[in-house]
């Protein structure tokens, strides 16, 4: 167990701000910062971090919490896991007590297949480094390839020796199950038999965004053509190959320093131009780009660099990652190195001012490129050339901005040498097969002259007692410590029976005028989670004398930490909107804590006064009566106190 001290220092230590940084690109947006939600696929940005208040909320998915509980969404961390990643992340000493057998046994699945993989990280590392064959043939081949003992270390690259069963033996030996080695797809179990996947090959640990070891590549370094070259790890419950890119670990904070990714091929390339200087690179590990990886890169830039062999050989066909980066709406170059270089032995033979200049000069716009390219296919051909100027306008057309693919268009018009026109007419023919395509998809075709309405969709009520119960929450979370006036309206009655109101200042905190107003009305909350903080809040209003609320909400359970943060940000919300831009203005609050109170509270009396009457109202009745005759002498004095609560409401407000 992690000690009380340990996880204090770490909240008190811990940058929200920091933290999410390296996950998510994050801009300034007044006090806040917001950035693109990492948890859906969006354009938009509806992810807002607030430094103040020490929290985040993601407004398209409505996950939000504080730097914990994004780990744990994010990384799939559990609550010590999470301490344990600022631990590092901010040089913190971690005291802990040693783990029960009981308590190793009680981890899932999913955390054993984690620790299963962190032990062959370890395992194949000091195999290369500290045994006889580690050295003599994974340590050479490393040596020979130019990687220096810090590279190394940095992306523990390690050795599985040529044994059928060393790593699996060692692992059992050590107390790992065979059951999670099979799963990690380490260990491969037929029959009896057992033997390691990745005997006599160099090892590539695959990280996840936050470190953590996923998965491997392993590389053979003998000519058998009975075994491939490459081999990953299996698909898993922790390693999805097509989500994953090698070196994301290692270049995130560049990527997001330097507004732009390098994407190569293979696991050489990235630590080769890492080891460089070119720190902001990853790869697909020898795999078809997807949507999900390009994804991972637009939540830390959302400019990507391809970089291509000097090979041309299935130059065409690597093409179609190009097309897949565009629709994702993010701008992309593309740089190809001299014939018979690739980015791994062309940063190994130059210098970094070199590659930089290189790469700086030859990156062309994708649209450019691939003019250039096709355009030397075509050559005379004019067949060959009209499909050339095809293709790339189908290239244009995956472009979700409109400003953009007008920019495109124009400029393959000038390469190409072809009118605006006929390209504009292209894009619209295969932007509305594009379209036909995806309604057939989506609808059965309708009948000729069918005309077919919109299904007017219900508006969607507002949940009064809800919002007003969540408006009490904010209010005691912001200003619960906050000594205010408050005007109480006395109810009075004259000898002619007029009611008038004798306004009676008291003075007093925020959280005691709530609790005295509901414990008066015995007002309770319907909403569970409202309910659940309501007293929690209230308990650590009684009890700290300088109540916090970034170290309240880091002392609640992930559940209420979602929650809280989900009310404090809400308002936050409608930056993200930036209505001022379109010329709508939204007005400012002027009204003091104390009104803003007192209208809450009273509202939600009225509220439900004006619930109990209609409730009463729908009593049973017999022969045109009540059959409670004590009904209509109880509506009419809810009727008064409605009357009553109103007038209060009319001068508060």
């Amino acid at each position: 167990m992690i000690s009380r001290t340990t996880i204090d220092n770490v909240f008190e230590t811990a940058r929200v701000e920091e933290v999410i940084g390296d996950f998510v690109q994050l801009k300034k947006s007044g006090s806040n910062f917001k950035g693109l939600s990492p948890f859906t696929d969006e354009r938009s940005p509806s992810f807002m971090v607030s430094p103040v208040k020490q929290i985040w909320k993601d407004f398209s998915s409505g996950k939000g919490g504080n730097a914990v509980t994004f780990l744990m969404e994010h990384e799939h961390f559990t609550y010590p896991e999470a301490i344990k990643y600022l631990a590092k992340k901010y040089g913190i000493e971690i005291e802990e007590t040693e783990q029960t057998s009981e308590q190793k046994e009680q981890a899932n699945e999913r955390e054993s297949l984690y620790l299963v993989n962190e032990f062959a990280k370890q395992y194949f590392h000091n195999t290369l480094l500290k045994t006889e064959p580690g050295k003599a043939i994974g340590l050479s081949y490393f040596k020979e390839r130019g990687f220096t003992d810090d590279t190394i270390e940095a992306f523990s690259l390690g050795y599985s020796i040529d044994d059928w069963s060393a790593f699996t033996d060692a692992a059992v030996k050590k107390g790992y199950k065979l059951e999670f080695l099979e799963k990690t797809g380490l260990t491969i179990i037929k029959g009896e038999k057992q033997f390691d996947r990745f005997k006599g090959r160099i090892m590539f640990p695959i990280l996840s965004m936050s470190g953590r070891t996923l998965g491997f590549g392993g590389r053979i370094l003998v000519n058998d053509k009975k075994a491939a070259k490459y081999l990953n790890s299996p698909e898993s419950e922790v390693y999805h190959k097509s989500k994953v890119l090698y070196g994301i670990y290692h270049a995130k904070q560049s990527i997001a320093k330097e507004d732009n990714c390098y994407l190569v091929e293979g696991y050489t390339d990235v630590i080769q131009l890492y080891q460089r200087g070119i720190q902001n690179v990853v790869s697909s590990s020898g795999t078809a780009l997807t949507p999900e990886q390009i994804r991972l890169v637009n939540r830390l830039t959302n400019n990507i660099t391809v970089l291509f062999d000097g090979d041309a050989a299935g130059l065409r066909a690597s093409l179609r990652g190009v097309d897949l980066i565009l629709e994702q709406g993010m701008n992309v170059r593309i740089c190809t190195f001299p014939e018979g270089e690739d980015p791994d032995s062309f940063a190994k033979n130059n210098t970094l001012e070199d590659i930089q200049a290189y790469l700086l000069e030859q990156s062309q716009d994708f649209i450019s490129f691939k003019a250039s390219l096709l355009a030397n296919e075509a050559k005379n051909d004019p067949i060959k050339k009209a499909e050339t100027i095809r293709d790339m306008v189908i290239s244009i057309s995956k472009i979700p901005d409109v400003i953009k693919q007008e920019v495109y268009i124009k400029e393959c018009s000038r390469i190409m040498d072809i009118s605006e026109e006929v390209l504009f007419n292209t894009l619209a023919q295969i932007q509305q097969k594009d379209n036909k395509e995806a309604s057939k998809k989506q609808a059965e075709p309708s009948k000729p002259f069918e005309v077919i309405t919109a299904e007017k969709q219900p508006a969607k009520k507002v949940d009064v007692q809800f919002e007003l119960e969540r408006k009490i929450i904010q209010l005691l979370l912001l200003y619960g410590m906050q000594e205010e006036e408050f005007e109480d309206l006395i109810l009075e009655t004259n000898e002619k029976g007029d009611i008038s109101f004798q306004p009676e200042i008291i003075t007093t905190k925020v959280f005691e005028k709530v609790y005295l107003d509901l414990q008066e009305d015995e007002i309770e909350f319907t909403n569970d989670d409202f309910k659940n903080l309501y007293f929690i809040i209230i308990d650590s209003l009684n009890q700290q004398q300088d109540f916090k609320v970034d170290t309240f909400i880091n002392e609640l359970e992930p559940e209420n930490a979602n929650v809280v943060s989900t009310i404090l940000m809400e308002e936050e919300k409608y930056v993200l909107h930036d209505w001022s831009s379109k010329e709508i203005y939204v007005k400012q609050k002027t009204t003091t804590v104390a009104q803003v109170v007192s209208e809450t509270i009273l509202n939600l009396r009225r509220y439900l006064v004006t619930k109990k009457i209609n409730e009463l109202i729908t009593s049973p009745v017999e022969g045109g009566e009540y059959k409670d005759r004590s009904v209509l002498e109880t509506v009419k004095d809810y009727n008064t106190l409605h009357h009553i609560i109103s007038e209060k409401l009319r001068r508060v407000v």
